[in-house]
């Protein structure tokens, strides 16, 4: 934290700001057995408390008789929250106020300074770059970071006269304000670009999307080869390169209705199209002395809807028989088996990015028979229509969803004249570029949005965002009182009121600027 403040600053932790009046001090150990969802008194949690502002998302509850008896710390409207865990790290806001008596939990440290300090300016300070990098410097814990309020009462704040605060305060605001509703427009943008990407998948999987072929025949006079003709040739060039040697599955696709498809469709079942196959089970026990080499292999995190992530790929021991036999080309439509519920039959499109790739086997792959479908086409609609059919034919247990090969080949898959599907790829395509590249444009808007507010806070407590008034009190006669009034209540205790059973830190001597 920079030396170089305007006069009449002084540096002082959250402790030195402190009256009598006032707590420092964590929330309350409220254990799950000690709440009741008839209780008269609410239990605000990390949820509520927003990076700068309130969010109310909590609803649990306690009684009073079970507050008194753990001596909870009884929240005031303006107090200040401070996250003491992610996300973000010592994010803080003001409480404002609720219906019922309200108490927090252990992880959110209560500040109520009980004196001059505006509650508005300090938690916009706790908020800023300087004072988040210095909680992120002392932030402890393995799995999920967290800082101790001991910790954070060592924190400076450099603080500005009392009256510059609310003038600080109210620019902040101001500024943050117009740049939250830049922020929401943008968000609003990318909902409706999502709902546009959506529109225009689903009228190219119902035939809305292009002219159909059976349209164009009719009116250039000419004939065409409809999707159940292609449909036929490809599955009896299949059955003839089958015959003579056994098969493992039968090839025909069984009866399907065909209403509701645009003229020149047909609709058939993703395993009498194509070639479908589980991949490698990783840990798998192995015979001895069997030669296994690495290879780069594709995990349910690898495959995305509308995209494979490359970011990081593993490596798995594989025999050269198994690499032959998995070994993904470009066109193979892959699905996921599951996981979470929204990975249920999520996947994309091979295009041989990696020279030597396999799956394991949480990944489904779909090898087309005879250009069929266009690849893209294929996971374009399993990935929206075929959500539904993933959902309805999944096996949930208690955390996991998935769906086996079985029901994955049965998933009905409409087909299109081949021309046509050309003309809707194409089209999609032109599409969806325009909308990626509008995406692209509010992500880096947003990027800038946040680093604008990162700069606005930065330049505010660097003295630097609104004029200093030199008629102003010096924040060091502002602390001194406060000094003298915790050194006249702890001469008095009658004088001291009942306070919270966490101590407030030990004060420091403010060191002025």
């Amino acid at each position: 934290m920079s030396d170089t403040f305007p006069e009449g600053w002084v540096v002082a932790t959250i402790g030195d700001l402190i009256s009598p009046a006032g707590v420092f001090g964590d929330g309350d150990w409220v254990e799950s057995k000690d709440q009741d969802p008839s209780g008269d008194v609410r239990l605000i949690q990390l949820a509520d408390v927003g990076d700068g502002g309130y969010l109310n998302k909590s609803s649990r509850f306690l009684t009073s008789k079970k507050a008194v008896e753990l001596k909870c710390t009884f929240l005031e409207a303006d107090d200040v929250l401070i996250a003491r865990m992610p996300d973000p790290l010592g994010r803080a806001c003001l409480f404002p106020g609720d219906a019922k008596r309200s108490v927090t939990v252990v992880d959110v440290c209560i500040v109520r300074t009980g004196s001059e300090i505006n509650h508005r300016w300090m938690i916009w300070a706790v908020n800023s770059p300087q004072f988040r990098g210095a909680i992120a410097s002392l932030q402890s814990g393995s799995t999920r970071k967290r800082i101790s309020r001991g910790n954070l009462a060592t924190l400076c704040l450099p603080v500005p006269p009392a009256h510059e605060q609310v003038r600080i305060a109210a620019e902040i605001e101001r500024q943050v304000s117009r740049l939250d509703s830049a922020v929401t427009s943008l968000k609003r943008v990318q909902n409706e670009l999502a709902r546009y990407r959506a529109s225009v998948l689903k009228a190219a999987c119902e035939g809305r999307l292009v002219p159909t072929e059976a349209e164009l025949a009719r009116a250039e006079g000419r004939g065409y080869e409809d999707a159940q003709s292609l449909l036929e040739r490809v599955l009896a060039s299949r059955s003839s390169a089958c015959a003579g040697r056994r098969k493992k599955a039968d090839p025909t696709s069984p009866p399907l209705d065909l209403n509701g498809l645009p003229e020149g469709w047909t609709r058939s079942t993703l395993n009498a199209i194509s070639d479908l196959k589980g991949g490698l089970t990783k840990g798998q026990r192995r015979r001895a002395g069997e030669i296994l080499r690495p290879v780069p292999y594709l995990r349910v995190a690898n495959v995305q809807r509308g995209w494979i992530d490359l970011i990081e790929v593993k490596e798995i021991e594989a025999t050269d028989e198994e690499v032959r036999d998995l070994a993904l080309i470009p066109g193979d439509v892959l699905f996921n088996e599951g996981g979470d519920r929204d990975k249920l039959g999520r996947g994309w499109v091979w295009q041989g990015q990696i020279p030597v790739c396999i799956h394991q086997n949480h990944v489904f792959r779909a090898r087309i028979l005879g250009e069929l479908i266009d690849p893209k086409l294929l996971s374009w609609y399993g990935n929206t229509f075929g959500q539904q059919y993933f959902i309805s034919e999944g096996k949930q247990t208690t955390n996991l969803a998935s769906i086996n090969l079985t029901k994955l080949g049965a998933l009905p898959v409409p087909i299109p004249p081949k021309a046509e599907q050309i003309r809707i790829v194409a089209e999609i395509e032109c599409r969806l570029s325009i909308a990626d590249e509008i995406a692209a444009t509010i992500d880096a808007a947003l990027a800038r949005a946040a680093r604008l507010r990162q700069s606005i806070l930065k330049r505010a407590f660097e003295g630097k965002l609104v004029p200093q008034d030199p008629n102003d009190e010096p924040a060091s006669a502002l602390l001194e009182r406060i000094r003298k009034e915790r050194e006249a209540a702890a001469s008095d205790p009658a004088s001291k009121p009942k306070r919270s059973r966490h101590a407030a830190a030990r004060p420091r001597k403010a060191r002025a600027l």
